[in-house]
């Protein structure tokens, strides 16, 4: 497999990190935001200490046991992660498989969510961490397919300090429930630190459109990373899917955890 990373600083290498693993609890919960309560799978490590938050975002396909297991992966590493239902004013425990009538319905309320609900669901979700007795300052966030525009998107948020984006379609040609604006035009405003994972095979994400989004960020000086996996599809991280790519998920999830560890600890 051949990965190829590209950061301000031009093509690296990296060595992975060992981290403990921790035993957790998960449980879902009800996150307000106003008159909406949204309802989020939570996942954090047992015992005492004070450890990072991570929100997640979801595919097109809901909370569903493989943003369930994101999870819960992540608070084994170490962090109080948050998965907040994203269609939560569409459809409240929406979650499907990933047959075509499954992504049908699941791109139906893609196209009806909105970026203003999106940002404000995402700090929703932060301030609730906020709340907990167990977590630090530091924040970040991880999102996939749907949810890795998503994450593009609320990386303007102050709080949000580390973001990992995978294949999110979309990025450079549209805003969710927005006719006039671009996500990629908010490059600008990107707070923190940003890693961005695409497949060379992905046909939702083309070539071009991630070349547009590395030059966004390197031309606002944002601190990121891009890995472009070749071969790898869209959804290559999901081991339900078709599409999975085991090298490539691995190789992502280990990035993954070496910027949450650079970036919130």
């Amino acid at each position: 497999m051949l990965v190829y990373a590209r950061s301000r600083s031009g093509t690296e290498v990296y060595r992975s990190t060992t981290m403990t693993e921790f035993e957790i609890q998960t449980q879902w919960v009800k996150v307000p935001n106003g008159d909406l309560e949204i309802d989020a799978y939570l996942a954090q490590p047992t015992g005492e200490g004070r450890f990072p938050g991570v929100v997640v975002f979801q595919e097109v396909f809901g909370v569903n046991v493989h943003i369930r297991d994101v999870t819960e992966r992540l608070a084994k590493e170490g962090y109080v992660t948050i998965a907040p239902a994203l269609y939560q004013r569409l459809e409240p425990g929406f979650e499907v498989g990933y047959g075509e009538e499954d992504l049908k319905k699941g791109r139906e309320y893609k196209v009806q969510t909105k970026a203003s609900e999106l940002l404000s669901d995402t700090q929703a979700s932060i301030d609730y961490l906020k709340t907990l007795s167990n977590t630090t300052d530091k924040f970040g966030c991880i999102g996939f397919c749907f949810g890795g525009h998503v994450a593009y998107l609320v990386a303007q948020l102050d709080d949000l300090d580390a973001v990992a984006s995978f294949y999110g379609a979309g990025i450079a040609v549209l805003c969710p429930g927005e006719e006039n604006q671009v996500t990629i035009d908010f490059t600008k405003d990107i707070a923190g630190t940003i890693y961005l994972f695409f497949g060379t095979e992905d046909p939702l994400v083309p070539l071009l459109q991630v070349d547009e989004i590395e030059a966004a960020l390197t031309e606002h000086k944002i601190d990121y990373k891009i890995f472009r996996y070749e071969g790898a599809g869209h959804g290559f991280f999901c081991d339900r899917r078709a599409s999975y790519l085991e090298e490539a998920a691995r190789d992502a999830w280990q990035h993954t955890l070496q910027l949450y560890d650079r970036v919130l600890r």
